[in-house]
């Protein structure tokens, strides 16, 4: 395993040049065809770097998944990784600042993953014969939430001895992520009486007004020494100034740290009452990522990385993220996951998102040296 960083070190640059390539095959989720050709150069990178092609799983409205699989044996790993990104195309273009490298969907999350590769390719390049099979899982919608790849990944979870995540570790720390919050997203339409805002407007019912009072109660739903959050992040309502509103809409997003208390307070916005008589509230949604929670296997995968890292030169540490991910699905299933194996950088959905250009082949390194001994 000494081997393991000086090979990496050697082909930094050739594992920049594939962070150039997936990257500037940009692939914002809504657009099918862009997913499919990221997905085309992935599928490149496997084949040329791990010796066979990767299954290409079909997807009608969404792009297409991404299977490969690495040695053999009924026991596995699951590296898990996505595809897609926040950007439009030319939104962001890609380039080089010194140590830094900046583009569309880098940190978020295509450098995890070529890392990842190339952390497979050095055990195998280096002669290292692994104990349980590798599985790559590339999916394709999961900032948009995984609705067409959550059954896969469910499905390969529970084949899996432990999953690992490749999305960015915490800016500056590069500390792992061991639990994130659950996420929860709702709709809120409500109903009132539409009348004329000058002639009759003791006979209108102000879907506006509720609104504003809905507004309140949602937020006051928000719990910090729980970790909880509300944010009514869109409120719309009315269609013209001199009608009172007959209809508004909130788009509500929801943020917990344990699954009893996504259910306690999914309940309560599912079950909200309207404040004015007369008007009518209809709630859709839910949680749609359960909150990853720290176990004590999840500890022990950590302090096996911690191991790992510290044969590497490396002082990991540990951390909650109140975002989610896709390790959220298989933690909950009971399955040791260990999140934040991806690339060191900053600016996740940010115009200066970026990767740091020499601790590619270190994380790479940490990510093989953890494959080994798992």
């Amino acid at each position: 395993m000494s081997d393991l960083l000086p090979y990496l070190k050697e082909n930094e640059a050739s594992i920049l040049a594939d962070v150039e390539r997936v990257v500037k095959a940009e692939s914002p989720t809504q657009d099918k065809q862009a997913v499919d050709r990221c997905g085309a150069v992935f599928h490149s990178l496997f084949t040329e770097h791990l010796g066979h092609a990767a299954e290409v799983i079909p997807m009608d409205a969404t792009g297409n998944h991404l299977r490969f699989t690495y040695g053999e044996g009924d026991r596995q790993i699951l590296v898990l990784g996505h595809l897609d990104t926040v950007w439009d195309i030319g939104r962001l273009p890609y380039r080089v600042e010194g140590n830094k490298a900046y583009g569309p969907g880098i940190l978020d999350m295509k450098s995890g993953i070529v890392q990842a590769i190339w952390a497979v390719k050095a055990c195998r390049k280096l002669g290292i014969v692994l104990q349980k099979k590798v599985v790559f899982l590339c999916t394709s919608d999961e900032e948009t939430g995984s609705g067409s790849s959550r059954a896969s990944i469910e499905q390969e979870a529970q084949k899996s001895d432990a999953v690992l995540v490749v999305e960015p570790p915490v800016a500056n720390s590069g500390a792992l992520k061991t639990s994130r919050k659950g996420v929860g997203r709702f709709t809120m339409r409500i109903k009132g009486k539409a009348s004329h805002a000058g002639n009759h407007h003791e006979d209108g019912i102000s879907a506006v007004e509720e609104m504003a009072h809905q507004i309140l109660f949602l937020q006051g739903l928000t719990n910090y020494s729980k970790g909880t959050t509300i944010n009514v992040g869109i409120a719309t309502g009315g269609n013209r100034t001199n009608v009172v509103a007959e209809s508004a809409v909130l788009d509500i997003d929801l943020r917990v740290n344990q699954l009893s208390e996504a259910e306690r307070v999914s309940s309560l916005i599912a079950q909200a009452k309207p404040h004015l008589a007369g008007t009518m509230l209809q709630v859709a949604g839910g949680v749609n990522r359960p909150p990853m929670e720290r176990t004590a296997q999840t500890e022990k995968l950590f302090r096996l990385a911690a191991e790992c890292g510290q044969e590497l030169g490396i002082e990991l540490a540990e951390a909650h993220a109140g975002g989610g991910s896709d390790g959220n699905f298989t933690a909950a299933l009971g399955v040791p996951t260990l999140d934040g194996l991806g690339a060191i950088g900053d600016g996740p959905h940010a115009e200066y998102e970026h990767i740091v250009i020499d601790q590619l082949p270190v994380r790479a390194a940490l990510l093989a040296s953890l494959l080994i001994r798992i």
